[in-house]
């Protein structure tokens, strides 16, 4: 008999108020088991007793809780699942309170550490079993109906498989991906529902540049409300909500970068949005605002801004990292794995990414600190051969000009900060961009700049101290030299001092060092008098560096010149100078001898190679400065016929402007003048501008003139005799003249 899946399956059960048997579906609520399942919470931060014991009660239930569900049969279990609401908040709760890998975890008892490893695993265990739909040959469910329960009940959703790769991707990762690939595939409404989610990791990345008063190019733009203060730096925030920031910025980086590790199909949706520009030009926004402003409050908490820096610094190589990852698995993936004939869309995709983020010079520095670009061109000459080296030539200048006055450090190791540990677990120091960085509270915060940074230098004074006091608390049997010798070689970082001596990974170097080496004695400190600055430094009267000085120069009060008059008219020095000058003007001569016995008109140094050709022309006998005026040249000027309106107007105005330039210096007066002459003569200049551009004045006054009965002026009489005369020329008012001309013609019967 063939077995039917989970969906199919029907069992009979008596009514309780009819008693009859009745035929229910395999998944009904009446098969779920009343249970109710306590919320989580994390582990106290202090080591309270009561917060402990508060702690370790809850986890105790919501273990023992977790256990018992993973123990129940295939059908209950989904029932359980299905129908249960206390039991998806316990999951949620968990997902969203539960310590991530990358949070400083507290100092806390076995036995809270060892509860919360269990719960741990049972809520992965859970997970894994809900994504799962086929457990055995007789327990499983159809495809189409798993994808169905899955998304109609909210089992799976996008917000929970991000953090279940947070929580879960490391050390999982290739279980976590079957997982994850199974929800996609059995039910594509995932797809959907990521493709809406990507705004909203964008909006995200435009709200903490909002928040940073920055603004890219991509951003739309908002008004901003009267009562807001715009803010030009993150250095102006206050230091709460510059942590708030950072956390923010460093949970979203990791975040993504979890997904798209264990995910890596979710790259096409990703880049569907611009993903990578985006991320890039952010990138290029937001981390050296953040890394200043950090470095800036360098001295209010240390520990801190110590956890601020490390955050920041992981969230930008983690960054750096997504981009990689989409890269890798649209262009570069394709093109290992496709034949010579179907790589040039990938090797398109690629160009076009590069080029538009060729203007992010940090992050470009960074990107290629971690993954040469270099590496990958070469990867796609090697794979085609028609490869455009115009493109891939100008990608390459973009990256070294990027480098340009930044000293290039040496192939990074590849590995997690050591607060990357998993939840409840101690992870391995290893030494990496990230905690480098973080040694910017022991040394010059200038120096710390990511992929930019300068060679470290090397620290001293109480730092130092510092330093060697936190290696010595923890192994007081070893010496303070030794101890020197070991952070100069780690380059000060007393954390993987202290992981490298417990764990015997001492460079070869130290292992030949006395451990017991005592400090080396500090030299006497400088004498204050070689030690001062003045304006006299290193100067012809510094008597601690001159053993000599010439006492002439030096003058005690003012100066007595003890020149004359007549000492100066005495002084002819400047005449023996100026003698020797004009002594030398005395060799030119008017006539030279010519030698006994030559021809007149000849000399031995004659050329026969002379060149006659212009001995015959009048050169310069008719220069316009001649005083011969019937053969000097007229200007040329072009005849009034041909002239334009405009020139005609444009010399007018030239003429005019001369005119009055000449009137005004015949007539200089430097006394104020009458205003009523001045208006009336620009009055007069105006009319006749106006004059010469055609503008006639308006005379509706004085067409209209006086009252009835008192008379008219002679100029109203003209007026209205030229308007009676040309009115025909406008509208319709030639009505008369017309019949008087077809009366002439004989056309109208007079």
């Amino acid at each position: 008999m063939p077995v039917l899946p989970l969906d199919e399956l029907q069992f009979m059960e008596k009514d309780l108020l009819t008693g009859k048997m009745k035929t229910l579906p395999a998944l009904h609520p009446q098969k779920k088991t009343e249970r109710s399942f306590v919320l989580y919470k994390p582990p106290p931060k202090a080591r309270d007793p009561a917060l402990l014991e508060e702690f370790l009660e809850r986890a105790t239930f919501v273990a023992d809780d977790l256990d018992w569900l993973l123990a129940l049969p295939h059908d209950r279990f989904w029932c359980q699942v299905i129908f249960d609401e206390t039991l998806q908040k316990c999951l949620d709760s968990y997902l969203r309170q539960a310590p991530r890998k990358f949070d400083a975890g507290a100092d806390l008892p076995p036995e809270v550490n060892d509860l919360q490893r269990r719960i741990h695993r049972n809520v992965f265990l859970t997970f894994l079993r809900m994504s799962t739909h086929k457990e055995s040959k007789d327990c499983f469910i159809t495809p189409s109906v798993f994808g169905e329960i899955l998304y109609n009940n909210f089992l799976f959703d996008i917000p929970k498989i991000l953090d279940l790769c947070v929580l879960f991707g490391k050390g999982n990762g290739a279980l976590l991906h079957k997982m994850i690939e199974n929800i996609f595939t059995q039910q594509p409404n995932y797809f959907s529902d990521l493709d809406e989610t990507i705004p909203t990791v964008l909006q995200v990345f435009s709200n903490i540049l909002h928040t940073c008063g920055l603004q890219s190019e991509g951003a739309a733009a908002v008004p901003q409300k009267l009562e807001e203060r715009s803010r030009t730096t993150p250095g102006d925030l206050p230091l709460q909500e510059l942590k708030d920031i950072v956390f923010y910025l460093c949970d979203t980086c990791i975040t993504l970068w979890a997904f798209l590790d264990v995910f890596p199909l979710a790259c096409q949706t990703f880049q569907k949005h611009d993903f990578c520009y985006r991320l890039a030009a952010f990138f290029e926004l937001v981390i050296p605002e953040l890394e200043t402003a950090i470095k800036k409050r360098c001295h209010e908490d240390s520990s801190l801004m110590s956890d601020l820096w490390r955050r920041l610094s992981h969230s930008s190589k983690k960054a750096v990292e997504i981009f990689h990852i989409i890269v890798n698995r649209l262009c570069l993936q394709p093109i290992l794995e496709s034949s010579c004939d179907n790589i040039q869309p990938y090797i398109e995709e690629f160009l076009q990414i590069f080029t538009s983020v060729l203007q992010e010079r940090r992050f470009l520095r960074d990107y290629d600190e971690l993954f040469p670009v270099a590496d990958d061109v070469s990867l796609l000459q090697q794979a085609s051969s028609t490869l455009d080296e115009t493109r891939t030539g100008y990608i390459l200048e973009a990256v070294k000009s990027a480098w340009e006055g930044v000293e290039r450090r040496g192939k990074p190791t590849r590995s997690l900060p050591p607060t990357e540990a998993g939840a409840g677990a101690s992870a391995v120091p290893t030494p990496s961009k990230a905690e480098e960085l973080e040694r910017f509270q022991k040394e010059d915060p200038a120096e710390c700049m990511g992929a930019t940074a300068a060679p470290l230098v090397t620290v001293s004074g109480v730092e130092l101290d510092s330093l060697v006091s936190q290696v010595k608390d923890l192994l007081p049997d070893l010496g303070e030299g030794f101890i020197l010798a070991c952070l100069e070689e780690y380059n000060y970082d007393a954390e993987q001092v202290i992981n490298n001596l417990l764990e015997g990974k001492l460079v070869a170097s130290l292992e030949k060092l006395d451990r017991a080496m005592p400090r080396p004695v500090k030299p006497d400190p400088t004498p204050l008098v070689t030690s001062r600055n003045s304006i006299f430094q290193n100067d012809e009267f510094d008597v601690f560096s001159r053993d000599s000085v010439d006492l002439s120069r030096v003058q005690k009060g003012k100066r007595i010149d003890r020149t004359t008059t007549e000492s100066l008219l005495n002084d002819k020095s400047l005449v023996t100078e100026q003698r020797e000058r004009f002594n030398q003007y005395s060799i030119v001569v008017e006539e030279v001898p010519e030698p006994s016995g030559a021809g007149p008109g000849y000399c031995d140094d004659y050329e026969d190679e002379y060149d006659d050709t212009y001995d015959g022309n009048q050169v310069g006998a008719n220069d316009a400065d001649s005083d011969d005026e019937l053969i000097s040249r007229r200007p040329f000027t072009i005849p009034q016929v041909l002239r334009s309106k405009e020139q005609e107007e444009e010399e007018g105005n030239e003429e005019d402007e001369e005119e009055e330039e000449e009137k005004e210096a015949a007539k200089q007066d430097h006394f104020v003048q009458d205003p009523a002459v001045l208006r009336e003569r620009a009055e007069a200049r105006r009319m006749a501008f106006l004059a010469r551009k055609g503008y006639k004045p308006d005379n509706s006054a004085t067409v209209a003139g006086n009252a009835k009965g008192r008379g008219q002026s002679r100029e109203t009489i003209q007026e209205r005799r030229k308007k009676e005369a040309s009115k025909g020329t406008r509208a319709n008012h030639n009505r008369r003249t017309m019949a008087d001309r077809k009366r002439s013609k004989g056309m109208i019967p007079s």
